[in-house]
């Protein structure tokens, strides 16, 4: 019997879900899935406690449940209902939560507050992420041949030069070599795990909760130090819901449930299961589950792991600068498509440079991976804390959920996050400190220059004339107008843009039809159709001209005009000429606002950042640029 128009239909969808499940296997899960690697060693290896029995079941329990909680129930199954229109990540999530309070000024600073915070630390761990899972791949060598224990750096950090080498050729092309790496490395990881369960299978005693309970009363203090290494199984989390816009939630949920889960329970347990007969296991127990003549192929895919789980925090840096830059909270910066198919896939230069010299930095600052493990759980804990916090606001504003219902689901996510967060605090002068301060000079420039722009904007709308008395006395008095059309750049419509008095006092003409053009950014990641585009008239062809674009989107403006004929306006790019007053920004201490060291920082981070005609893809002959001094 032939197939109907419904099988093939499913058939079809079938297989292109099958498609996204397994390239979001390669992009999405290589930081949670170089887990194995380190976790186990820094949990019971590096806090000076024997690994005994009782510890061993203990600490599986622990990661069994964390998870389960954390990762299949917290992000996979609750934050990831919480897509703004597809995208996640936390600031698309931040962007959700204000939206959903939007009339009040305090709650939205306070939502911004939490988003900012958030983003910081996960710069942190876009930084450690690839220092920690490189060192830990290479550190193989040691358990392969001790003598090779002085080229562990250098061979690290040719990896790393190599790996940010290869950005600015985007994800694409590295892409295709991921999905079949990852599923090899996971498959190998069950293989491995299963060898030493089938030998000992008391270690599935661990599944009981009880062990995991009984461990916290049995070591205390000690157990609760343990806490910032099982954290170690959870790193990826964020980047999972991070990279949700790539490939869907329902791809990542199965890729999740049906085969990533399975396997990194099953190797951790094998771990547990080795550890549990030969206790000397623990100075590398992931290196010591392989036979030993297979010791160096597992170190090469290992290292081919660890530099997909790299790449994935590297592009996730990306993405979310693109965000941060259209919400407002961050400088301009030039932005490389290195697709054409996916407009997600983006290559920002500055910040590969930037997470280069700070990945270099980590690894020869800590020089082993134990060192890094103190300062990766903060990154990841702090980062996980600020998304349940605004998980919770959209659940409670956007889904309308009861109190009772908030408070019960808060209460047991915020008591793990906050555990963990704790544990690892208590690791802040052993490394913690380094994503911190990394985390509070980001969030310290994010906050300047989103005060800063607010403040120049306040300023050129104060200072403005207003645009209707103008508009009037020009049909009054007409000055000479000569053919084209000119564009102003401007925030406010309600005043006559300063490129445009320039031009009239000393020029003395204007041209035959002016428009104010202002551009919005939006808290969607797409503008709506209808929302796009905004045309007022205000009378002797002067008009108003508003332009919407999502977070997600890149601003072309040439590109918007020729669609502006919609609206009943035709734009001969030939003939249109664009003015744009640039601002040169000046600190005053006298004017209240913001401390002096922000004004100056504000200042030079105006200096540097992208003009904005490039940002917006004006070309360059039909741009005139004129100064504008502003003191905040």
């Amino acid at each position: 019997m032939g197939m109907t128009h419904q099988d093939e239909l499913r058939n079809a969808h079938g297989k292109k879900l099958a498609t996204l499940a397994l390239g979001a296997i390669g992009v999405v899960f290589g930081d949670i899935g170089t887990s194995p690697l380190y976790t186990m060693k820094e949990t019971l290896g590096t806090h000076g406690m024997t690994p005994h029995p009782t510890a061993v079941l203990g600490v599986l329990s622990l990661i069994f449940w964390s998870l389960l909680i954390v990762i299949s129930l917290k992000y996979v199954t609750f934050v990831m209902r919480a897509d703004n229109k597809g995208e996640g990540g936390i600031m698309a999530l931040m962007a959700l939560a204000q939206r959903s309070v939007a009339g009040s000024a305090r709650a939205r600073w306070v939502l911004a507050a939490i988003g900012i915070f958030g983003a910081s630390l996960f710069y942190g761990d876009g930084v450690i992420t690839p220092a920690m899972s490189v060192l830990s791949a290479v550190e193989g060598l040691e358990v392969a041949a001790p003598d090779l224990d002085a080229w562990i750096l250098p061979i690290c950090l040719v990896i790393l030069l190599a790996l940010f080498a290869i950005q600015r050729h985007g994800t694409n092309l590295v892409g295709k070599a991921f999905a079949p790496v990852m599923c090899v490395w996971f498959v190998v990881l069950a293989v491995l795990g299963i060898h030493q369960i089938v030998m000992h299978p008391q270690v599935l005693l661990a599944l009981n909760p009880a062990y995991g309970v009984a461990f916290f009363i049995d070591h205390g203090k000690q157990a609760f130090i343990a806490l910032g290494g099982v954290v170690l199984a959870l790193t990826g989390g964020e980047a999972l819901y991070a990279d949700m816009g790539h490939f869907g939630k329902r791809p990542i949920r199965i890729a999740w449930f049906g085969f990533v889960l399975p396997a990194l329970l099953i190797n951790y347990f094998g771990q547990g299961a080795l550890l549990l007969h030969d206790q000397t296991a623990i100075e590398n127990p992931f290196y010591k589950l392989v036979p030993e003549n297979l010791l160096y192929p597992m170190v090469a895919l290992s290292t081919a792991a660890a530099v997909i789980a790299s790449q994935a925090v590297i592009s996730g840096a990306f993405s979310m600068t693109r965000e941060a830059m259209q919400l407002g909270y961050s400088p301009r910066m030039a932005v490389v498509h290195t697709s054409r198919e996916m407009s997600g896939q983006i290559f920002v230069p500055w910040i590969n440079r930037l997470l280069l010299v700070l990945v270099v930095l980590a690894v020869l600052g800590f020089r082993s991976s134990n060192n890094l493990g103190a300062a990766y759980g903060i990154a990841v804990t702090g980062t996980m804390t600020m998304t349940t916090l605004l998980a919770l606001v959209v659940a409670k504003r956007r889904w309308n959920w009861n109190w009772p219902a908030v408070i019960i689901v808060g209460a047991i996510f915020l008591v793990v996050d906050l555990a963990f967060f704790g544990a690892n605090a208590l690791k802040i002068a052993h490394g913690g400190w380094f994503p911190l301060v990394l985390g509070v000079v980001i969030f310290a420039v994010m906050t300047t220059w989103r005060r800063g722009r607010d403040l120049v904007v306040r300023e050129i709308k104060q200072s403005g004339l207003a645009l209707e008395p103008f508009v009037a006395n020009i049909a009054d008095h007409p000055p000479l107008r000569v053919p084209g059309t000119a564009v102003f750049l401007t925030a406010n419509q309600n005043a006559v843009p300063h490129a445009m008095l320039h031009n009239l006092k000393h020029n003395k003409v204007l041209h035959e039809r002016n428009v104010l053009l202002t551009v919005e950014m939006l808290e969607t990641p797409v503008a709506e159709h209808d929302e796009r585009m905004e045309l007022i008239d205000y009378g002797g062809e002067f008009y108003g001209l508003q332009l919407r674009y999502g977070f997600a989107e890149d601003p072309n403006i040439p590109l918007s005009l020729t669609r502006a004929s919609a609206l009943g306006m035709d734009f001969d790019m030939m003939d249109t000429t664009f003015f744009l007053s640039r601002e040169n920004i000046v600190a005053d201490a006298r004017r209240p606002g913001m401390a002096l060291w922000r004004d100056k920082l504000f200042a030079f981070l105006a200096r540097n950042a992208l003009p904005a005609t490039a940002f917006f893809q004006i070309p360059g002959n039909r741009l005139i640029e004129l100064g504008a001094q502003v003191e905040i």
